[in-house]
């Protein structure tokens, strides 16, 4: 190593924010290790690396100690000997010697190179890493990298990520090259480095689409209260003004419903309602069963349940086919929805 190679560390510092005392310390301990296995040593040894020449240097080192407690003369060194050195020296003193190999340049050469190489892979990593893990629960659009197994790959410019089949919404189709919009789902550290997991099918995905899209929700004005999604099919989707002057269910649908229809676009034809939240229970649950029409509904603060009741020729309406607007009307408003229909409220009461 030279003095190029100490300020190639300079610059690693400077423009990769990698420390470079502590890259130091890492191809020291590196070289140490290098050392043992190219010369077999029994020694301690330390190995120094000169901060502004680059050169490396190998000291052995050995303990001063008593005749008595003499052990090993590899670690260990008589005081009266030690003293023929140096007059200085005192029971415990560690004594260094210089036994840098004549060959040992190149194989620390080699070393630092490995070590500086792991290193800077490392640090990107964590770069790479921080910026995802600062996107999480966001939205961003990558490009199909291939298909494997009904895994996507999502190409995001520095990393690629994994859409599972779990994350993918039904009936959809992927190729490659094809420009997508994904919601980052999870960033994980692992010995490959990081591993990003996104989502069409997520929640999510129509909460962050809502934002873009909307400028009063962007702003604050309208509040996303809940989402229960079944991607690909239908969403569910409750909103709140803070303004009175600004209905929350038209800001979200736009002029001639083109903001709604942007979205819908984007998620593939994809059924989205949009209610209108309540502090109230009752009011809320029955906006929750829309389109259907809502009679009575009785709640159960208690047990966060709730009967609702719908004329008869609404009953399948409510209900939704194989009880999908039940189901997401439960999931929306997180409470238990049983609904009947009058005629059965009717023979119930009897």
């Amino acid at each position: 190593m030279n003095h190029e190679f100490m300020e190639a560390l300079d610059e690693l510092e400077k423009d990769r924010g990698i420390d470079k005392e502590i890259l130091i310390d890492t191809i020291e301990q590196a070289l140490l290790t290098a050392y043992k296995k190219n010369f077999g040593s029994a020694q301690n040894v330390r190995v120094e690396i000169d901060r502004e020449r680059g050169d490396v240097r190998v000291f052995s080192q050995r303990v001063v100690v008593d005749e008595s407690d003499l052990y090993d003369t590899f670690l260990e060194i008589e005081l009266n000997d030690a003293r023929e050195i140096s007059p200085s020296y005192e029971l415990g003193d560690i004594i260094e010697n210089e036994v840098t190999p004549k060959e040992f340049g190149r194989i620390a050469a080699q070393t630092a190179k490995q070590v500086v190489v792991q290193r800077i892979r490392e640090a990107e990593r964590e770069i790479v890493y921080n910026e995802f893990m600062d996107k999480e629960n966001e939205i961003v659009t990558g490009e199909v990298a291939r298909v494997n197994k009904n895994i996507v790959y999502v190409n995001l410019g520095r990393i690629e990520a994994i859409m599972t089949q779990a994350e993918q919404i039904p009936g959809e189709h992927y190729q490659a090259g094809q420009k997508i919009k994904v919601y980052i789902l999870e960033v994980k550290k692992t010995n490959k480095g990081p591993q990003i997991v996104v989502s069409r099918s997520h929640p999510g995905l129509v909460k962050r689409l809502f934002e873009f899209e909307v400028p009063e929700i962007f702003e604050g004005i309208v509040q996303i209260k809940s989402v229960s999604r079944e991607a690909g099919s239908r969403t569910k989707m409750a909103v709140k003004s803070i303004d009175e002057k600004i209905d929350p269910i038209g800001a979200c649908v736009g002029p001639k419903g083109s903001r709604v229809k942007n979205i819908v676009d984007e998620l593939g034809d994809e059924k989205i309602d949009i209610i209108k939240y309540s502090d109230d229970p009752a009011e809320y649950i029955s906006a929750s069963l829309s389109p259907s029409k809502v009679e009575k509904v009785e709640v159960n603060e208690e047990e966060k349940s709730a009967l609702v009741v719908v004329p008869d020729y609404q009953l399948s309406l409510a209900i939704g086919k194989e009880g999908q607007n039940a189901r997401l009307a439960a999931k929306l408003t997180n409470w238990k929805i049983d609904i009947k229909s009058e005629s059965q409220a009717k023979q119930d009461q009897e």
